[in-house]
């Protein structure tokens, strides 16, 4: 439901009642024991545009806690730069991190599961993220992500400026693509209800506040999208055992 006072929700969901303060436990995620020995791990592909870096802090607390779910891992990529760097440099943008490689279209086939992040434009993705959806036409047109889940993380410059729009507008994206939009909820319980400070995020994914730039995410910010990380890898492997699918073999990845 949304977030009004009337709305709260049921205790019998999970895990919704649990304090934002308590990790989230490898029980809790999974529900399942260990990994065989030697299988060959999920992927959850984390796939960002960052300008001024708030959307790669995220991403990488989203990997952590994507890797720490026995049996997944994730791997962070950065879709294309198309603003010249003479125009990057006039808007003071930092350079790009060389340590995180640049993906291609036809790598998205080899995941297990996205988490896609980028900035606010008006209330929508980036452009950069925009063009690189725009370049699937050949993934989209044999639907060879079709059955995957993925999920959103995003970076605003103000409260008003689309913790939720920026998310909920790129849904069509994974729609015509067949994918499954896998939210968080209110997953991470008490966190989310706090109104004592400025905290990004929804129940459409994790979120910060960048304010001028000089905003870094913060602390509460960060465990929601490391939470969101586990979420996403629970869920990842929760429909790779409920289908018997086979880690890394794309065809037994569709449903």
């Amino acid at each position: 439901m949304g977030k009004g006072g009337g709305c709260m929700p049921t205790k019998n969901k999970f895990p919704i009642n649990e304090p934002a303060e308590r990790p989230v436990s490898q029980t809790d995620i999974t529900g399942t024991g260990s990994e065989a020995e030697g299988s060959k791990k999920l992927r959850i592909f984390i796939v960002f545009y960052s300008m001024y870096g708030h959307v790669e802090t995220l991403a990488r607390r989203l990997k952590k806690g994507v890797d720490g779910i026995e049996g997944v891992e994730g791997v962070l990529y950065m879709v294309p730069e198309i603003l010249a760097p003479d125009v990057l440099e006039r808007m003071k943008a930092p350079p790009k991190n060389d340590e995180i490689p640049v993906i291609s279209v036809d790598e998205l086939m080899e995941a297990d599961g996205f988490l896609f992040g980028f900035p606010t434009r008006y209330g929508c993705m980036a452009a950069q993220m925009k063009a690189f959806f725009d370049s699937t036409g050949k993934l989209w047109r044999e639907q060879k992500l079709a059955g995957l889940p993925a999920g959103f993380f995003v970076s605003t410059g103000t409260q008003g400026g689309g913790q939720e729009t920026t998310a909920w507008t790129a849904v069509t994206q994974l729609a015509h693509h067949g994918m499954l939009y896998v939210p968080i909820g209110y997953t991470f319980g008490a966190g989310m209800f706090r109104m004592d400070s400025i905290i990004g995020g929804s129940p459409y994914g994790a979120g910060t506040f960048s304010g001028d730039g000089s905003r870094e995410p913060s602390e509460p910010e960060l465990a929601l999208a490391e939470h969101q990380g586990k979420y996403m890898a629970m869920t990842v492997k929760r429909l790779s055992q409920h289908h018997s699918l086979r880690p890394g073999n794309p065809s037994s990845r569709r449903f």
